[in-house]
């Protein structure tokens, strides 16, 4: 909605005081987090939502607003504008912040005070900048700590596990973005993650993840290769699965796009310079497993051209998606149930750490938010006429598609019917999708995972032994 006033009209945020009447204030955007609701200890059985956001009016004075109430009317409220939008609060209950305890999840802000929203007595309109003051619209490029306060990527690597933890800044190109993986939490609660590949001057390729419905908004509107980002406050951990360094969004981040300072503007040179030289790959968007489109990949490959391909890669394969007519060769699924199952993060979805039972990758969800399930983790041999494929990795809902099957059932069964099971599977011809990527850590030096594994039709499996539609690489 529209909305025009003066300037005069409303009060700067740095001269806010608890003891202004009906105070009006107008900012930009620049933070905002998702709906979420926790147990209503006044109404047992019932559930507050709550979401905040932060407002920058100047150059040098940001602050935050939470708002509690209804469900209905907070996500009403949420859905009203994004981060980067200009809006105006009447009324808000200017309340002193208590900084650290508060600032140990929220940005950190130069005021010493915090707004909060009442349903019946703030009003939160969108207003076009332009109508009010267009100073505003400059703020949206201008990082929220010093533009020379930040750790370039080649820094964080250089440091490794000692950053584990941390919360710094980080100035960044956009390499990639990846598409936005959706998943349901055990306690039926929808979850959302997206990861974007940084670059630099130090470093071709680093990971930051983003597990919130506002950050993912925002970065897909990032353009791969001419987009630089200052992200204030991401967490820095040590991803162990990946053996590498990776940034999180928490809810202390703070992002500008495309910033307006020396710092950027020299990088921006580096990303035009680069790709006038070539030395950078095409922008790509990455696909998680879960989410591939199994009827996009058609090229089919034998077990002796993938070897092939891996070998002419020296160790530096690039991700393979294909379909290899085969059998699998190998299931132990009637020996040691630990050599099947593992726990999973309900929030992530990623092998938990089994001694402690705890996942290291999303170190920045509460613990109260997170469970585990156990789920299929297999390893089988692949095998067509004119080789085999160790270790393949048959894991999760793939498994279960597989087998017929889902975990409860599987553990349901005696120890002849899942020696049944794996002989109804065994050294049947399959048409079996694939991924393969170069792993010097994996025994094979490839890690193979398995996408989709059903009989094969006669036919069509008989035309990929005469060779009619192999894919010669």
């Amino acid at each position: 909605m529209a909305h025009s006033r003066s300037a005069r009209d409303f009060v700067a945020l740095s001269d806010l005081h608890p003891n202004l009447a009906r105070p009006n204030v107008i900012g930009l955007v620049i933070g905002k987090t998702d709906v979420r609701s926790f147990p209503d200890r006044k109404n047992i059985g019932t559930e507050r939502y709550t979401f905040s956001f932060t407002i920058r009016d100047s150059p040098t004075y940001f602050i935050n607003v939470q708002s509690w109430g209804r469900e209905e009317y907070i996500r009403s409220l949420s859905e009203s504008f994004r981060v980067g939008d200009c809006v105006t609060i009447e009324n808000p209950l200017i309340q002193t912040k208590e900084a650290e305890r508060e600032e140990k999840f929220n940005p950190v802000t130069p005021s010493g005070y915090k707004l909060l929203l009442s349903e019946n007595h703030s009003v939160v309109k969108t207003s076009s900048c332009y109508d009010t003051d267009t100073r505003l619209l400059a703020l949206l490029h201008l990082p929220v700590k010093d533009p020379q306060d930040y750790y370039s990527l080649g820094d964080i690597v250089a440091n490794g596990q000692s950053l584990h933890g941390r919360v710094l800044n980080v100035l960044a190109a956009v390499m990639a973005v990846g598409e936005p993986k959706y998943f349901m939490t055990s306690d039926k609660r929808k979850g959302q993650r997206c990861e974007v590949k940084l670059y630099d001057e130090t470093e071709r390729s680093f990971p930051i993840v983003c597990w919130d419905n506002e950050s993912i908004q925002l970065a897909q509107s990032w353009i791969p290769q001419e987009t630089v980002i200052f992200a204030s406050d991401v967490r820095i951990n040590f991803d162990k699965f990946r053996n590498c360094m990776t940034a999180t969004v928490i809810s202390k981040t703070i992002i500008t796009t495309n910033p307006e300072t020396a710092e950027a503007n020299v990088l921006f040179s580096f990303i035009k310079e680069s790709a006038q030289a070539g030395a950078l790959p095409s922008p790509v968007k990455e696909l998680p497993n879960e989410t591939i489109n199994l009827e996009a990949v058609v090229d089919v490959y034998t077990v002796e051209q993938l070897k092939e391909k891996a070998l002419q890669s020296d160790g530096k394969l690039e991700p393979v998606h294909g379909i290899i007519y085969g059998y699998i060769s190998t299931l132990d699924i009637d020996e040691s149930v630990s050599r099947v199952l593992r726990n999973r993060c309900s929030v992530c979805r990623f092998i938990v750490n089994e001694a402690s039972n705890t996942c290291t990758f999303c170190t920045d969800v509460s613990p109260e938010a997170k469970s585990t399930f156990a789920s299929f983790d297999i390893l089988v041999d692949v095998t067509d006429h004119t080789g085999t494929l160790r270790s393949c990795y048959l894991a999760d809902c793939v498994a279960e598609d597989t087998l017929g099957c889902t975990v409860p059932e599987f553990l349901m069964l005696e120890e002849d019917q899942k020696t049944a099971l794996k002989w109804q599977l065994l050294l049947e011809r399959s048409k079996i999708y694939f991924k393969v990527t170069s792993s010097p850590n994996w025994r094979t030096g490839l890690k193979v995972n398995l996408l989709s594994c059903k009989l094969a039709d006669p036919i069509e499996a008989s035309q990929s032994l005469l060779g009619r539609d192999w894919n010669y690489l």
